[in-house]
């Protein structure tokens, strides 16, 4: 790359970027900064107990960030405040998740759809924040129509950065991100901008720092494909390890262990389904593994691995 790589996230990811695995990914590094999966906060919460979902420390020694999601102005300013008081060194606004259960509550993306309410519940959150107060925003709701609406009216609140995948809530994680509207993004925001949405590779991700001229990345499933993929971006990619990658795969077991037994082997297989991407000789071998039935969890879990090892030596 020939530019000064810019700033790094790991993005916030419901379910598939748990703590088992923002944990363990912190072993192999590589990303400037994580983000929590959001919390959900609805009118009225008791933030105090919310909060204690958050802890800085799951990412040690790379910050981590807090995301929130609702759309009660009053109620997120006081979460912000709560979250700061617990270490968060940045909070974030959810603007984006397309669920329905999530839009319904008109929280997510829906608040693409009411740029002064999307305003107003950023001024709140700001005022009261002592710590960087960032936004993560799609393209639109239904369509684009409002998009630099949607800009404007989260930059006017005084946010820090915002970050931008250019999908709406209706296209959900269907097709290509399109890379014109980060483009646009930049050209009419004055803060700093990130880009997100499919960078699975350091192609990609120069190829949309060159033609958007976005601030910083955001990663999401490809750091579930490729562990490795922020070193590749920084243009490190000759120290990726297979052991170290196997140390951070007995660290996500251990993290998934902390979890009801029932709920062990569906994470591990939530994140091989991904990792098993990564080349075509993992890809063959995804299908089987994602009807494999065997319920002891450490089974499961070292079938995986045997998967994987077969692959690598087949590479020396």
């Amino acid at each position: 790359m020939q530019r000064k790589t810019p700033k790094l996230y790991l993005a916030p990811m419901e379910g598939l970027g748990n703590y088992s695995f923002r944990n363990a990914l912190a072993l192999i590094g590589g990303f400037d900064e994580a983000t929590r999966e959001f919390i959900s906060v609805p009118k009225g919460a008791h933030v105090k107990s919310l909060a204690k979902k958050f802890s800085f420390e799951d990412t040690d020694p790379i910050p981590q960030a807090a995301q929130v999601m609702g759309s009660d102005p009053d109620t997120l300013a006081a979460m912000t405040e709560e979250l700061i008081a617990r270490g968060a060194k940045r909070v974030e606004l959810n603007v984006g998740c397309p669920s329905n259960t999530v839009t319904g509550n008109g929280s997510g993306s829906s608040l693409l759809q009411n740029p002064e309410h999307l305003h107003k519940i950023l001024s709140k959150m700001v005022k009261v924040s002592s710590v960087p107060l960032t936004a993560k925003l799609r393209s639109g709701y239904l369509d684009t129509t409002l998009f630099e609406e949607n800009l404007l009216a989260a930059e006017s609140a005084g946010i820090s950065h915002l970050t931008l995948h250019p999908r709406t809530k209706l296209e959900g994680y269907k097709g290509f991100a399109n890379l014109d509207l980060i483009k646009k993004a930049k050209e009419i925001l004055s803060i700093p901008l990130i880009g997100n949405g499919d960078i699975k590779s350091r192609e990609d991700a120069e190829y949309m720092l060159a033609y958007t001229g976005c601030d910083g990345l955001m990663v999401g499933r490809g750091a579930v494909i490729n562990p490795w993929i922020f070193h590749e971006i920084k243009g490190n990619a000759h120290i990726e390890d297979f052991d170290r990658t196997l140390t951070f795969l007995e660290r996500f077991y251990e993290n998934v262990c902390l979890y009801a037994p029932k709920n062990q082997t569906g994470q591990m297989k939530g994140l091989f389904s991904f990792l098993f991407q990564r080349n075509d000789a993992l890809l063959v071998k995804r299908k089987d593994m994602l009807r494999n039935r065997e319920k002891d969890p450490r089974a499961f879990f070292e079938y995986c691995i045997d998967a994987l090892r077969a692959c690598q030596l087949a590479k020396l």
